[in-house]
């Protein structure tokens, strides 16, 4: 059976980047970005939700904010063996953390209506308005906001103070502590758009024309019932009209309003992966001839359906998902979900080849969205990693019966107009999917799901694949596979037995091992039932200490390792080899040189479990083995060429030829000399890719490489800065580990350092780092005034270096 779901939606974006003229923007008061000035305490403070408790000695922070990043009391490092957290967390901390911000509002917003919304809190939040307790919220991913109209005190001062408990443990992988992403304030006229109160749904999408359900949910907190106009107008993404519709009605006070209008569009720009064109509808409610409210929206035009014949079909075409999942973090950030970490970590992961990710396992930050929408990558929206059954005996399973529909709603209403959206995740590796009473709670969260939202499918990753599963498969419309493929492409595996059985099934490999990467994609690439993959993880994380070395089962003394190590991309954003590996399953013409330690990296785990795959092969690319000269090494060169050539000192090793049977490797044992190892691939007869690796010198120098040269003066921007230490000649060492000292002048600030090794107990926050293959990273956020940011970097013994960001 076919499954279509022909249309994206998109929802009221809680802050809007300003693409075309005035007349396209939120009106300017609606949203108050509420990120700074706030005063921070870690530990209790009894009577701090009161206004006229003294915070003088508390610490001035801006959000987002994670203490679980910061140093530890007493030591320079955030990681502890006796923390609570354990492996689970990376052996970070939490506890109860107390927030206030005090602001006043203008007495001539007196008659205004005011919410507060924030975009995620870790976790357990309490939160109080000059000392009126306006509500808790337990989920630590979900979105959540309050009315606070009858509590605010224009012309006089307001206190907002919140509470947040990250006790016991609570979370499979590192969560982070505290306000960790933005928070809002609205000022709004008494009728006004509710929040999350704009949809578009694509009705019929043709090369004519494409017709566009738009429904608008009107608030009046007026004492009467008010007679408005909604005029809502679709702007090209050169800021042409394309349609427009506009319908008079009248609002009555007390429960909110939808009003549905239709806007047809002539020859609609299709949003896709390879051009993700967005269009932007305005929203206006016009009350006796004025604007009382507007609302930005910015959304894309696709189709998308899903069958067990054709897969997963974008625009008419049929596409693989190149999927990767990842958790929240920033790495050396921790948690704090800054607009450009999202974006670089969307960007990095589209030039690495990926195409979707899985939010595994929570509701992600508005600004990862944005950023996906703008670069054209698909998106699982997954809501939770366990329902009423516990993982962890402090985790959201104390909450689920209570909160699950209020976070569902949170979850779907915020995301359902973002175009890279394409499917809901229900959870992820719920216990006991066999029992009837999980599948019946399976099959309420699904129709809820449908319900606010029919026009994408329903899924959810589960492992522990047998047909006892059967049932709880049946609740979906895409069945999510967790380490399906085996590993060995030459034998029958989960997909092709449970085809056999349920040959409508849709799959989706929601999780898969590092080491099975050639068998999985295999696997998608061969059966169009099953519509992608995705590795675990695309990203590296904190957390789940060792699981891509040591693997399971975790011990304690797995400290001081506290990374995954499992990710295709490390947490500083750098490539590791099994990235580049995978550049050789989806690209053509890719090459790159690898050489396994002749001593492993770090110490093996005799007790690692055989299904316990989350590993790479032990690889480095690097040429550098003294020590080691005319014994004999492992090469491998990945490639996706169809023969490759390898040459030591310009000498030929010989020819190989890669292809799937070799699965797209080659090996040669090379007898070591310094120098110059290099390789040539050819496609055909022609020269198609090349690489090398060199021998470097003595540590001579730093190199600083900036991600951007000019970041916004908007006191949120962050520039990444690569540091790369270097011999005489230019070339990097890969074995040196020098201490960088770093010091910056001008209107900006270090937040965070990494270096992305797994084992380091070195602080994020200081600004000094250990290189570790050579390198570094040191980030910088800007500052509100504009002007020149200068970083220095010095070591002992290397020349120093420095680098000019511009911010404005």
């Amino acid at each position: 059976m076919k499954k279509a779901f022909p249309g994206p939606r998109i929802i009221l974006l809680l802050f809007s980047f300003t693409f075309i003229h005035l007349s396209a923007q939120d009106l300017p008061e609606r949203n108050i970005l509420f990120d700074q000035g706030w005063k921070f305490h870690l530990g209790g403070a009894q009577g701090a939700e009161n206004p006229s408790f003294n915070d003088s000695a508390w610490r001035n922070i801006d959000l987002p904010h994670d203490w679980s990043i910061e140093d530890l009391p007493g030591i320079v490092s955030p990681f502890s063996i006796n923390a609570v957290s354990q492996v689970s967390g990376g052996f970070t901390t939490g506890g109860t953390g107390w927030y206030r911000k005090a602001f006043s509002i203008p007495s001539s917003q007196s008659g205004k209506c005011f919410r507060i919304l924030f975009e995620g809190v870790y976790m357990n939040a309490e939160v109080y308005l000059n000392g009126i307790r306006l509500g808790e919220h337990p989920y630590g991913y979900t979105s959540f906001w309050y009315d606070i109209t009858d509590k605010m005190k224009p012309g006089s001062e307001n206190m907002l103070a919140v509470k947040v408990r990250n006790e016991g443990e609570n979370s499979r992988w590192y969560s982070g502590s505290g306000i960790y992403r933005h928070v809002w304030l609205q000022v709004l006229d008494p009728v006004h758009i509710g929040t999350w109160g704009v949809s578009v749904t694509t009705q019929k999408v043709t090369s004519q024309e494409a017709g566009m359900i738009i429904r608008t949910t009107v608030v009046n907190k007026d004492s009467a019932g008010s007679k408005i106009t909604l005029a809502s107008t679709v702007l090209r993404p050169d800021g042409l009209n394309a349609g427009e519709s506009q319908t008079d009605t009248v609002v009555p006070t007390g429960e909110p309003s939808e009003i549905s209008q239709r806007i047809v569009i002539r020859q609609p720009e299709l949003w896709s992966t390879e051009l993700p064109v967005l269009y932007r509808l305005v929203s206006e409610i016009r009350v006796n001839g004025n604007v009382a409210d507007r609302k930005i929206t910015d959304f894309g035009i696709r189709t998308i359906s899903f069958d067990a014949v054709n897969g997963f079909i974008l625009n008419g075409k049929p596409m693989k998902l190149k999927g990767g999942c990842i958790h929240h973090d920033n790495g050396p950030l921790g948690a704090k979900a800054y607009d450009r970490a999202e974006e670089r970590k969307a960007q990095l992961l589209k030039s690495s080849g990926f195409n979707a990710i899985r939010t595994s396992h929570n509701p992600p930050s508005p600004a990862l969205l944005n950023a996906c929408d703008r670069l054209g990558m698909l998106v699982m929206d997954e809501a939770f990693d366990m329902w009423n059954e516990e993982k962890n005996p402090a985790d959201y399973h104390l909450y689920f019966n209570d909160w699950w529909k209020e976070d569902v709603r949170s979850m779907i209403l915020r995301d359902r107009n973002h175009p890279s959206v394409i499917m809901w995740s229900i959870g992820n590796e719920i216990p006991n999917r066999h029992k009837p009473e999980v599948i019946a709670v399976a099959g309420k969260l699904a129709a809820f799901v449908r319900n606010l939202d029919p026009s994408r499918p329903v899924t959810s990753a589960v492992n522990d694949l047998k047909p006892d599963k059967d049932p709880y498969f049946a609740v979906l419309d895409v069945a999510g596979y967790n380490y399906a493929s085996g590993g060995d492409h030459n034998q029958q595996n989960l997909y092709e037995l449970d085809h056999d059985r349920v040959p409508s099934r849709i799959m989706a490999g929601t999780e898969s091992f590092p080491l099975e990467a050639f068998g999985s994609w295999m696997d998608v690439l061969d059966h169009p039932y099953v519509i992608g993959d995705f590795v675990w993880t695309a990203f590296d994380y904190i957390g789940e200490a060792s699981i891509g070395w040591r693997g399971y089962f975790q011990k304690q003394d797995f400290f001081p390792w506290n990374l995954a190590f499992c990710g295709d991309i490390d947490i500083c954003g750098w490539k590791r080899p099994q990235s580049y590996y995978r550049d050789a399953l989806w690209k053509e013409n890719q090459l790159t040189i690898w050489v396994t330690p002749p001593v492993p990296s770090f110490e093996p785990n005799p007790e690692r479990q055989s299904w316990s795959k989350w590993q790479w092969l032990d690889a480095a690319k690097r040429w550098n083995w003294e020590g080691y000269e005319g014994k004999e090494l492992e090469v491998t060169v990945y490639s996706s060429c169809e023969q490759v050539e390898l040459f030591l000192n310009g000498r030929s090793l010989g020819k190989k030829p890669v292809s799937r049977q070799t699965k797209f490797m080659a090996t040669w044992k090379v007898g070591y000399e310094p120098g110059i190892l290099s390789a040539t691939g050819f496609t055909g007869k022609k020269k198609a890719a090349a690489a090398e690796i060199r021998t470097s010198g003595a540590p001579a120098n730093i190199r600083l490489t900036a991600d951007r040269s000019t970041i916004k003066a908007d006191g949120q921007d962050l520039c990444y800065v690569t540091v790369e230490i270097e011999d005489s000649r230019g070339i990097n060492n890969p074995l040196a580990e020098n201490d960088i000292r770093f010091s910056l002048d001008g209107p900006g600030k270090i937040i965070g350092v990494g270096n992305a090794n797994p084992v380091s107990l070195e602080s994020f926050v200081q600004p000094v780092r250990k290189a570790w293959h050579g390198r570094c990273l040191a980030i910088i956020r800007s500052g509100k005034q504009a002007g020149k940011i200068i970083l220095k970097a010095t070591a002992d013994g290397l020349n120093k270096a420095s680098i000019e960001i511009t911010s404005k």
